[in-house]
């Protein structure tokens, strides 16, 4: 599917992009990275417009969040309890979403964009703000489409290599944040442990 896909991106452009980031976010099995990426290579040779394309990718990413994080709103705690008991992410979307709140849903756009769909679904369930939802997708988003979009206009023409060097990067970072993630742990353990010393009698 994913050749098929490819080949219609020159022909239908944004449009294309559009639904498959769309379906993508609400958990339809669409290689949108890969798309993405290609399209950024026919930004750099001319083919699609860089503005258009970027906007439409951002706009169908955007649409399909907001979709799921009302189906997460109007299923509750209910429609998560069995979507936990049957995908494992959903567990760990929820803790994320409630430990961190607005910046969970950024990190889960582009950093730890496999748990994206489960993070809105859990955010419409745990009644997020909106408001704070759509700011922080937005943002998270629009990383997502600066990365990828741009990687494909670097190595136009190379794929392999350009989805490589995405997944490297974004493993170096993830890596990096939960280094320091538990790290800030550890001090706050140690700090909690001390001031609970100096409580007792």
């Amino acid at each position: 599917m994913t050749d098929w896909l490819l080949a219609l991106v020159p022909t239908y452009g944004p449009w294309l992009l559009a639904l498959c980031a769309f379906a993508s976010s609400l958990m339809v099995p669409i290689p949108s990275s890969v798309l993405v990426l290609a399209a950024g290579g026919f930004v750099a040779a001319g083919d699609l417009s860089a503005t258009a394309t970027a906007g439409a990718v951002l706009a169908g990413v955007v649409a399909g969040d907001q979709s799921g994080f009302q189906i997460g709103r109007r299923g509750g705690a209910r429609l998560i309890d069995r979507l936990a008991a049957k995908a494992p992410p959903v567990g760990r979307a929820a803790a994320l979403l409630s430990r961190h709140g607005g910046m969970a849903v950024f990190l889960s756009r582009w950093l730890f964009s496999p748990l994206g769909p489960y993070v809105t679904l859990t955010a419409g369930a745990a009644r997020l703000g909106w408001l704070t939802f759509t700011l922080w997708d937005i943002a998270g988003a629009a990383v997502w489409v600066a990365i990828w979009l741009g990687l494909g206009y670097a190595f136009t023409g190379n794929l392999a290599a350009a989805s490589s060097l995405a997944v490297s990067t974004l493993g170096f970072i993830a890596a990096g944040v939960a280094t320091l993630a538990l790290g800030w742990w550890l001090i706050a353990t140690i700090r909690a442990e001390r001031a609970s010393r100096r409580a007792d009698p």
